[in-house]
């Protein structure tokens, strides 16, 4: 049996989220974009009712990345990005379990978090 750690967050619209992480694993996603690697937290803003978030990271995003800085991210890299970017949504979505269920980490939202988080 897994026990997961719950950790909280206060988002710009008032709601304290309650969340873990469950996983990654790789993805195809309705965009044009296509390959994502997924990374799926289990969220509640109720303590009642829990429901999937999935943030998407583009691989084209992490490849576009990798050749203007001349690395790859770690791991850890890509998880913050990710977790910055469900934070994000957290601040910017009001019902996060009616629009917020799948988030996206492209070109653009993935130098901004690397850059919140001082990765270069």
């Amino acid at each position: 049996m897994t026990i997961r750690r719950m950790k909280t967050y206060t988002g710009g619209q008032g709601y304290v989220y309650q969340y873990y992480f469950v996983g990654k694993r790789a993805a195809m996603t309705v965009l044009s974009e296509g390959a994502a690697t997924e990374y799926v937290f289990d969220v509640t803003s109720d303590r009642k009712t829990t429901f999937a978030v999935s943030v998407f990271l583009m691989e084209k995003s992490t490849e576009e990345w990798a050749a203007g800085h001349g690395r790859n991210l770690t791991d850890a890299e890509q998880y913050g990005a990710v977790k910055m970017r469900l934070f994000q949504a957290f601040d910017d979505i009001e019902n996060m379990m009616a629009n917020g269920r799948q988030i996206f980490v492209d070109g653009e939202n993935l130098e901004r978090v690397l850059a919140t988080l001082g990765v270069e």
